[in-house]
């Protein structure tokens, strides 16, 4: 019983690190356009809280060269 909790254990913890890790640019780029809106970015919470700062051109989207400094 106890192998059984363990390995749903790591399980879950596998699971939500590769949902982070997925988190990247293509990813985000749901639209294939080349930037990443503010709707595209809203399924990452700590994106969105850099949004404004990482927007240095102030245009609302991220463009890839932006995103890289997060």
């Amino acid at each position: 019983m106890k192998t059984l909790n363990k390995t749903f254990a790591l399980l879950a913890l596998v699971s939500s690190s590769a949902a982070f890790a997925a988190t990247d640019f293509e990813t985000l780029d749901v639209n294939d356009d080349g930037a990443i809106s503010q709707s595209e970015a809203s399924v990452d919470a700590t994106l969105m809280s850099q949004f404004k700062e990482l927007d240095t051109d102030g245009n609302g989207e991220l463009s890839e060269e932006e995103f890289a400094k997060a």
